[in-house]
């Protein structure tokens, strides 16, 4: 097995000997480095002439035609932005000038992993991208559910993608990295540690669309009218509240239905339940960036919000779901290069790249350059330029002039405008040219412990447990024994947590670190979802399974409860056609409890009648419904007729606080009680 070295940027080295190949371009010439782009500096911009890192996205981003590479599931939603702190200290541009302002979106959420019709609760990275049509132009800001990255150079992006995808040999395994490609590659790449601990936390498997955090991911800037620059990041703050599922219960979900983060986006907004994002942003200068303990052009790494606070400037809210999905969802053509004046790029290599890719792949993936005349990509606000022709034209310049400068006068067409027109910041530039990766990039570890200390008990058990399923995928030893060397070097605890899952009772020795991490960062509870869990149960779902003869009065009130506080109240019955309530009337049921799995909703409800209660007591259907929300610690309430049910599934002595037997005095109780989403103690025990 070839040893592991890290050159003094942190960057994995594998070099040839005699009985290997030399890696090269598709022209035959020799590399050699395959990690890192050619940046002016260490920490300098990536060059253009890069002709071997051009080549190598160019060729990965022309691989698929003509779903995309890499976030191919997605769903789209359009909806405004409405400013609410202006900002012209940090920034000239015109979306953040006017409080109470209103510019139109268009938001992208997806997979990363899996193919157009992979299941939605894949564990996976959710991309995060949102088109603002601004009066100045098209701002695209394209990111993820998660702060950080795997890579931190764009080079190594093509590499990381094909070790996730399905094994060319094989085509499978499909939209999941539990298997030895991704693991082999991770572990020979200590710079996606940390972001690994957050892959296999609760926040690579949402409850909902709705209920996820974004983020910009890159460090970006802020430039105001007088030329002074501000580094930035972007936050998305959901108003719904943090909430994701556990993974035995996205197994299920993705069975009962795979479109279920499709279908709950569109039936809340359907609904008239629209989602709301605060944009937040994190503002910081040159001289934070000098002491801040890590690199700020780093994707890999993270600015804690105790260090720098993240200030609500505006909301997103989403209100209108598509017309047609392909003439808008699929041909939406984000692009990270697309900023408008008052916002500006940093040398963040990876951002750097992709700057490049982005465009790269809309050209291909849409057919040729001429992507914004579509309707979903057009600006809406005044375009004027000399481009023309090409593929899938829609309008052209009007008039003789296709050319500038040109004497026309008024007929020659547009013309430049320093006032207003976009200007890069002048950053001083200054290096040689070179393949290396900075030195201030190489601390893999610190970052990752400090996620690890900021979870909740319960959240520390889901990150070991997901550790413990992935690496038990790997069929290769040496795979597996070099992960947990890394993760001894983040925490003894979650390596030992993952040790014994696997059955592994002699440790490797821990990874050599290219740069010793730091073991004293402080907890931060921003990082954690269930230190960040919403004040109520508005827009979640309460599954109400009912019988012939249940409680009219109780059925009615629950119901009238739940949806008052904001909820979604779903009635399950053993047939769809619903069921006959005690006062005679007849309740529509919207599942059949055989198509209605307790893993759809957020908390459960019983009211059954006394004849209904013994026939469902030996129905699996009914069992799978209650011993699956017992076994996801979710509220659970019943009536007095549910017991023997209760008493079928095994789980009548193991009764808590997070069940209640429901009456008319103590809906309210309940209601309050879900506001917690779920009943974790129950898994502790």
């Amino acid at each position: 097995m070839k040893k592991l070295n890290l050159d003094k940027g942190g960057a994995p080295r594998q070099q040839t000997d005699a009985h290997e190949e030399t890696i090269t371009t598709a022209q035959g010439t020799p590399i050699s480095d395959d990690q890192n782009s050619l940046t002016a500096g260490p920490r300098g911009p990536v060059l253009l002439e890069d002709q071997i890192m051009r080549e190598k996205i160019f060729h990965f981003d022309h691989e698929r035609i003509p779903e995309r590479v890499v976030h191919a599931r997605g769903y789209g939603v359009h909806g405004h932005f409405e400013l609410t702190r202006a900002i012209p200290e940090f920034s000239c541009a015109g979306i953040f000038q006017r409080e109470g302002e209103k510019t139109p979106v268009f938001t992208r959420f997806s997979t990363v992993a899996g193919s157009k019709g992979s299941p939605d609760l894949a564990r996976d990275v959710r991309g995060f991208a949102v088109k603002f049509y601004t009066n100045e132009g098209n701002w695209d800001l394209v990111g993820n559910n998660m702060p950080v990255f795997f890579i931190q150079d764009a080079m190594k992006f093509p590499d990381l993608v094909h070790s996730v995808k399905p094994a060319p040999d094989r085509a499978f395994p499909q939209a999941q990295s539990a298997h030895d490609n991704f693991w082999d590659f991770i572990s020979l790449s200590p710079e996606a540690v940390h972001m690994t601990l957050w892959t296999m936390s609760d926040r690579a498997i949402p409850r909902s669309l709705r209920f996820m955090e974004g983020f910009g991911v890159h460090t970006f800037r802020l430039v105001n009218g007088e030329g002074k620059s501000h580094f930035v990041k972007f936050h998305w703050k959901p108003k719904q509240g943090l909430q994701s599922v556990v993974w035995n219960e996205a197994l299920k979900i993705n069975g009962a239905d795979p479109d279920f983060h499709r279908r709950d986006m569109w039936n809340a907004i359907d609904a008239g339940d629209f989602p709301q994002w605060d944009l937040g942003i994190q503002v910081f200068d040159d001289d934070f960036a000098d002491e801040f303990e890590f690199d700020i052009l780093d994707a890999t790494k993270l600015i804690p919000e105790e260090q720098v606070p993240v200030q609500i400037i505006g909301t997103m809210t989403l209100d209108n779901n598509v017309d047609n999905f392909f003439a808008e969802t699929e041909q939406v053509a984000f692009c990270t290069q697309n900023i408008v004046r008052g916002i500006d790029f940093t040398n963040d290599p990876l951002l750097q790249g992709r700057n490049f890719s982005y465009l790269d792949t809309q050209t291909k993936r849409l057919g040729g350059p001429n992507f914004t005349h579509i309707p979903v990509n057009a600006p809406k606000c005044p375009v004027h330029h000399f481009q023309q022709d090409g593929h899938m034209a829609m309008r052209n310049p009007k008039g003789r002039a296709n050319y500038e400068p040109n004497s026309w006068g008024e007929e020659g067409g547009p013309r430049e405008n320093p006032e207003i027109g976009f200007a890069s910041y002048p950053e001083r530039v200054q290096g040689g040219k070179q393949r290396t990766r900075s030195e201030t990039f190489a601390d893999h570890y610190s970052q990752a412990r400090q996620f690890w200390i900021s979870q909740t008990a319960t959240e520390q058990d889901h990150i070991a447990a997901a550790y413990t399923f992935e690496l038990s995928k790997c069929q290769h030893e040496r795979i597996r024994l070099r992960m947990l060397s890394h993760l001894m070097n983040v925490h003894d605890d979650l390596a030992q947590a993952v040790a014994k899952g696997l059955g592994v009772t002699n440790l490797p020795d821990a990874a050599k670190p290219a740069r010793k991490p730091i073991t004293d960062l402080p907890a931060s509870d921003a990082l954690s979802i269930l230190k960040n869990g919403p004040e109520s149960f508005a827009g979640r779902k309460l599954g109400l399974y009912i019988t012939d003869g249940a409680d009219a009065g109780l059925v009615n009130e629950i119901e009238a409860e739940f949806t008052g506080a904001g909820a979604t109240v779903a009635i399950v019955a053993p047939q769809i056609f619903g069921a006959k309530l005690s006062d005679g009337t007849t309740k529509p049921a919207d599942e059949k409890i055989d198509g209605g799995p307790s893993v759809l909703f957020d908390a459960v409800a019983l009211v059954f009648s006394e004849e209904a209660g013994s026939e469902m007591a030996n129905d699996k259907p009914s069992q799978d419904f209650l011993s699956d929300a017992f076994a996801h610690a979710k509220f659970i309430a019943w009536s007095d007729a549910a017991m023997p049910l209760i008493e079928a599934v095994g789980i009548s002595d193991k009764i808590d606080d997070g069940m209640m037997k429901i009456d008319g005095e103590n809906v309210s109780d309940f209601l309050r009680a879900c506001e917690k989403l779920r009943f974790w103690d129950r898994n502790m025990s």
